[in-house]
């Protein structure tokens, strides 16, 4: 019996798992406004990540658990093709204990109801009383659901004394319609922090602005807030907003608050 090994079957060899790891990480970075901006959050040299994208380098076992982490998939992107990747099956807003409660009706928010794409958000800050918050999120539609994903600002979380890692930054939710608008229901990485926001639409003036409010899964507290107005501005597609958004985004003053959505935000009224 012979003791030479088989050869490989082609599509395991290094070359073609180059390229299927090159063509999945382009498909991941579509749906990112710039790979500037992704390298930047992963802290990974843009030559070398170029080379990752081009099929002519693989990343070392801890820099693919950090892209892995980042984008939410697991190392069989090295393997498979990314569109052929199969998730877990867990349907939990339609299982029988929640049907007609949750199920298939508030998950469906229609296009026309809250778009996708990139929006900013402005509210007063939960932690400093004289600053706004200044945001970014993306959102999308998957599986007949829909997902909104931002990162919370390196400035608010150094005044905190927390980590500012993408990992610890970045937070994710899912929408559903409400009969007056729509909710979200966010979340920090292992649900390390979360919050709720409702919206409806403003169609007085413009209708690409939301109005609402957002609250915060804290103790109550002598100072800070845990519940405040907040305003949606959909930016659509349009990347030289949304990069001007991203330039901004952080704690700001009053003064930098847009007039339309400072007057939205009724700070002259008491919130109930």
């Amino acid at each position: 019996m012979s003791n030479i090994p088989s050869p490989a079957p082609a599509q395991f060899e290094p070359a073609a798992l180059r390229r299927i790891f090159g063509d999945n990480l382009r498909m991941l970075c579509d749906q990112y406004p710039s790979v500037s901006s992704i390298c930047r959050e992963l802290r990974i040299n843009r030559t070398q990540f170029n080379r990752y994208l081009s099929g002519d380098s693989f990343p070392r076992p801890d820099i693919l658990s950090q892209i892995c982490q980042f984008f939410d998939v697991d190392a069989r992107i090295l393997l498979e093709p990314i569109n052929e990747l199969k998730a877990r099956e867990i349907d939990l807003l339609n299982h029988p204990i929640l049907s007609g409660f949750f199920g298939s009706e508030p998950v469906h928010v229609d296009e026309r109801l809250f778009p996708s794409g990139f929006y900013r958000f402005v509210r007063p800050s939960f932690i400093d009383d004289t600053k706004f918050a200044l945001g970014l999120v993306h959102v999308k539609r998957a599986s007949g659901y829909t997902f909104v994903r931002g990162f919370e600002p390196r400035e608010a979380l150094r005044m905190q004394g927390l980590s500012t890692h993408p990992q610890h930054r970045e937070y994710r939710g899912m929408i559903m319609r409400q009969e007056e608008g729509i909710m979200a229901i966010v979340s920090h990485r292992n649900s390390m922090s979360c919050s709720f926001n409702f919206l409806s639409q403003e169609t007085s003036f413009q209708s690409n602005l939301w109005e609402g409010y957002a609250t915060r899964t804290t103790r109550e507290k002598v100072s800070g807030r845990r519940a405040t107005r907040m305003v949606y501005e959909h930016l659509g597609h349009d990347m030289a907003k949304v990069m001007q958004c991203a330039r901004q985004s952080g704690l700001i003053s009053r003064e930098d608050v847009p007039p339309f959505h400072l007057r939205l935000l009724r700070l002259d009224q008491e919130f109930r």
